[in-house]
């Protein structure tokens, strides 16, 4: 072949040279369209802005980690100005906390979304923040129209350019409601609540399991009798296929309820402090999300001064620190929640069978808009008991015709947090201005939902914890006692009045010098009335009573040490089983050694709590499964508190594996459950046992909505980080034995401490918190992750704030003053 001219090299290179000029240009033009987006997209943090609907000027200082304090002329302006900085800063998380309790997810992600807001809809979200909005009182209306002003100021007047989900789907803010601040309300309160889900399935083992072996599955507290009920079991067998159909509609609910959840708070008088005055901590337990679900804030006005924790959508500090007092929740977890058996009349759909007779269901039209797909319409329908949850699989008869398909029953849910005289926003706003433990306790006494567990200590000295929120009484001849669905139709069962809010429990000032709560039971055993049969495994609660004892008086650094605590007492409880374990496989020896050293601190650069873990998942998995079915993999229950029962009683019946000809013993389950744990970590981190770390699976996950369900895009949205810890030590981090649907992953950590905070009563300078991400929803701002490493070191930021590091002026329109 004849060889190029050698004027065509130079040409060649000339064109080669013009091409990388020009992508390099490219490159440089879209780096500056990027570097400008940015810049208009993050926040206005300096300057003066005059926007219309402020009363007198409010300034917002930011510290050096993005924390404004907020000064106005009055306690309305501060809101307003709060529901501007969550705008700033948050206006994406306020966009799908708006979207999820209005059942609009899917005209944002598509049809995957369209369960979820069937079942949204079912459960009358929107419906009830409505009813609110109309009973709530002169105050909470005030408060919550001037935190939507000063969102829809920022949306009309601040916005620069749309955060970058919005960009992604396409999307549009749209303005902010009293209503949409409810409803996030009460989304809350779901996420906090979950005995529907236990009556669930206590009634989907009824179908093929004994009373007594149910309540070996879901025991009760330790040292507690099951709660005496009457046989349930022949109520659901009758009709088991119609109630299996109901059930499955309620597959696309939002997770709810609290097994393997939790928090904790302890509050100390001056008697066990070194300052002499009250030092109280709280580090709630929540989904990890990226932003966190937190937003740090300091509001001044007169007769207002409190800094701590803020909610998105909400116009109070829902945790913190006044000038006179601070407070901290753990969630109580009362039996809220009652599912009812709605009677259909045979002849006539249009009604259900009340205690005086036949009635006609409520009903509502809903229409779902789905992104790139056709509307959805839905029929729902209400009792007199609440929302016919089960509807969300469609309307109970739709598309059935003739008396032999006819479905006979229904499912409602009646929920505390569904009522509309909720006096929640009420009560936060009182906390928040609230001058002494009394008052504070005073207005506790109107909080509706969800039930918390409410420390609090004033700068006098004194501590008390008061559980607030409103709980049923059941009758004496409901002998269902709340544990499953109930019959609708039947009186007995309905609830025949609320706890008064002076009896739920309550201490003052005891005599020890300190009050901690951890989500275990939280009353005496003679205590009147019933609350739940549910509480959390004592294993925190015991450990921080372990700690709290170590020494007479305490500072703020112990405090923060306490909450670092990995030890796990559950480990100690199993550690003794799986050192009985034995396999031929290479690594046991090593497996065995580094198990005979393990003191139960859950390390995440140690290899054995990795090890007692995968053997806790496969021998829970080895015991249970085969009763269990699908269930044990559709259940995010990790069935820990039945494991521990059927190892402690050696309960051959358990222990059997049904699906195969031969009698197991728990021995032998013991051996192969530690051989397949050795496989699993073989696949997982290799053949040498000295390299496997905890913290390398046990990742604490931020989850960002939507995009951590994007490929592509969730290593940049999302948020990971080595933990130690798991689902029982004082620095809680859930172990997730599930497999994660999009990854694969098992160990997760996706529910942990969303906050911590530290209070000093003697000097609030001292105070401290941190949150799990950081104040900003932007994943290209420094603070979308600055908290991430000092969250995972446990350690924390002042709660009253450095020197201020940008300043923004907001003054009514008409003053003159210019962007």
């Amino acid at each position: 072949m004849a060889a190029a001219a050698p004027s065509a090299r130079p040409r060649r290179r000339s064109r080669l040279r013009w091409l990388l000029n020009l992508l390099l240009l490219l490159a440089i033009a879209l780096a500056a369209a990027a570097g400008v987006y940015a810049w208009r997209a993050l926040p206005q943090t300096d300057g003066r802005i005059a926007l219309p609907g402020l009363a007198a000027p409010v300034t917002l200082t930011r510290d050096r980690d993005g924390i404004p304090t907020i000064e106005a002329a009055s306690p309305r302006d501060a809101m307003w100005a709060l529901g501007w900085a969550h705008a700033q800063d948050r206006l994406w998380q306020l966009e799908t906390h708006r979207r999820i309790a209005a059942g609009r997810l899917a005209e944002a992600f598509g049809p995957n979304a369209v369960g979820t807001d069937k079942f949204l809809r079912a459960l009358g979200v929107r419906r009830a923040a409505e009813a609110q909005w109309r009973a709530a009182s002169p105050a909470a209306r005030e408060a919550l129209e001037a935190y939507a002003a000063g969102i829809n100021a920022y949306l009309a007047h601040g916005l620069r350019a749309r955060p970058p989900e919005f960009l992604l789907l396409g999307l549009h803010p749209e303005p902010w409601t009293p209503v949409d601040s409810l409803g996030w309300a009460i989304m809350m309160a779901w996420d906090l609540s979950g005995n529907w889900g236990s009556e669930l399935l206590r009634m989907r083992l009824a179908q093929t399991m004994p009373v007594e072996r149910i309540n070996e599955l879901l025991p009760p507290y330790p040292g507690e009798a099951p709660l005496v009920t009457r046989d349930y079991t022949p109520l659901y067998r009758q009709s088991a296929g119609e109630l299996q159909t109901l059930r499955q509609a309620l597959q696309a609910a939002p997770e709810s309820g609290i097994e393997g959840l939790g928090s904790n708070n302890w509050v100390l008088a001056g008697s066990r402090t070194t300052t002499g005055r009250p030092l109280l901590a709280n580090d709630p337990h929540l989904k990890l999300s990226a932003p966190a679900l937190w937003y740090f804030a300091r509001l001044q006005a007169p007769g207002l001064k409190v800094a701590g924790a803020t909610l998105p959508g909400l116009p109070v500090v829902v945790l913190g620190q006044n000038a006179d007092i601070a407070w901290g929740f753990t969630n109580t977890a009362p039996d809220s929640q009652d599912i009812y058996l709605e009677r259909i009349r045979p002849e006539d759909d249009g009604q259900y069978q009340t205690p005086e007779g036949w009635a006609p269901f409520k009903v509502y039209r809903e229409t779902i808009k789905v992104r790139g797909a056709a509307d959805v319409t839905l029929s729902v329908r209400e009792t007199r008991h609440g929302p016919v949850i089960s509807d969300a699989g469609g309307a109970a008869t739709r598309g059935l015709t003739g008396p032999a398909t006819r479905p006979t029953l229904a499912l409602a849910l009646r929920w505390t947090a569904l009522d509309a005289d909720s006096g929640t926003i009420d009560a936060g706003l009182a906390f928040n201005r609230a001058r002494s433990v009394e008052e504070f306790v005073q207005a506790s006494a109107g909080y509706v939902a969800p039930m918390q567990n409410m420390v609090v200590a004033d700068a006098a000295g004194r501590i008390a914890m008061v559980s607030a929120g409103r709980v049923p009484v059941r009758g004496p001849d409901h002998d269902l006692k709340g544990q499953v669905p109930a019959p609708g139709w039947e009186a007995r069962y309905d609830w025949v009045g609320f706890v008064p809010a002076g009896e739920t429990p309550r201490k003052h000032d005891p005599a020890r010098g300190w009050i901690a709560t951890a989500n275990q039971r939280i009353h005496a055993p003679d205590y009147p009335h019933y609350l739940t049969s549910e509480w959390a495994a004592p294993y925190r609660q015991q450990r921080i009573e372990q700690l709290l004892e170590e020494r007479p008086k305490h500072d703020l650094d112990n405090l923060r040490r306490i909450q670092s605590d990995v030890l796990s007492l559950a480990a100690l409880k199993l550690l003794p089983v799986i050192r009985q374990a034995r396999s031929d496989a290479p690594q046991a020896a090593a497996a065995q050694a580094l198990l005979a050293g393990f003191d139960g601190r859950m390390d995440p650069e140690s290899a054995a709590p990795l090890i007692l873990w995968a053997w806790t998942r496969q021998l829970t998995r080895r015991i249970f499964a085969d009763e269990l079915g699908p269930l044990f993999e559709q259940s995010n229950r990790p069935w820990r508190e039945a494991l521990e029962g059927v190892l402690e009683r050696q309960d051959g019946w358990w222990c059997d594996d049904k699906t195969t000809p031969a009698v197991e013993t728990c021995a032998q389950q013991n051996d192969a459950a530690f051989d397949d744990a050795l496989r699993e970590l073989r696949e997982l981190q290799g053949d040498d046992v000295g390299a496997w770390r905890w913290g390398r699976a046990h990742q604490a996950r931020s989850e960002h909505r939507p995009f951590s369900q994007v490929g592509p895009l969730a290593r940049l949205f999302e948020l990971r980080v080595p933990s130690g810890g798991d689902t029982f030590t004082i620095n809680a981090a859930r172990v997730t034995l599930k497999a994660d649907p999009r990854t694969g992953e098992r160990y997760l950590n996706e529910h942990g401490p969303s906050l911590r905070a530290l209070y000093d009563l003697a000097d609030p300078a001292r105070s401290r918190f941190i949150q799990s991400t950081g104040q900003s929803g932007f994943f290209f701002s420094p603070h979308y992750r600055d908290f991430v490493a000092r969250w995972q070191r446990v350690e924390d930021v002042p709660v009253w704030g450095g020197p201020p590091v940008a300043r923004l002026e907001l003054v009514p329109a008409g003053d003159g003053a210019a962007r």
